[in-house]
């Protein structure tokens, strides 16, 4: 059983692998990752870059709409879910500090989507609140973009040189 999890977890990276489908696989693990699953994807895009520099700009501009789409998702999953708790049970007397503030700052609080650790859960609490989805996704790709403009640029001038990919 567990050799044959193992297989399909080889096999899927080596389906995602950035040589082959190259924006496409940037683009699938940009959205992934800003759901609320613990992936990052900053080396997909630096490891297509590596392979093409070329690509700087199309994969950042690929990355951060697929992360944008991945921020929509967690907004509209905030969105069902607290419909659904509303079904269950009436809205509770104290709301936490940290709903209070995004619920001030509206929107704009989802430039900060961006953050490790909770900025994708920050994309699902504006959907709880019910933030309007079409300004916070527009502040969520602003958030993202200069993110993968900064890290992808950083990253390239840390790691200088071509990148080498193991044989297959």
């Amino acid at each position: 059983m567990e050799s044959s999890i193992l297989s399909w977890v080889e096999h899927l990276l080596a389906a995602l692998a950035v040589p082959k489908l190259g924006l496409t696989a940037v683009f699938l693990i940009s959205v992934l990752s800003a759901t609320l699953l613990p992936l990052g994807s900053e080396f997909a895009v630096i490891g297509l870059v590596k392979l093409d520099p070329a690509l700087f700009w199309p994969a950042v501009a690929v990355a951060t709409v697929g992360n944008t789409v991945g921020g929509g998702i967690s907004w509209w999953m905030g969105y069902g879910a607290e419909r659904a708790y509303e079904h269950l049970r009436h809205r509770p007397p104290h709301e936490a500090r940290a709903l209070q503030w995004l619920q001030r700052f509206g929107p704009k609080a989802c430039l900060l989507s961006w953050l490790p650790a909770v900025g994708d859960p920050l994309c699902a609490v504006a959907g709880w609140l019910k933030l309007p989805f079409w300004p916070c996704l527009l502040y969520m790709a602003i958030g993202k973009f200069a993110r993968y403009v900064t890290m992808t640029a950083a990253l390239l001038w840390w790691f200088p040189g071509e990148l080498h990919w193991p044989a297959s």
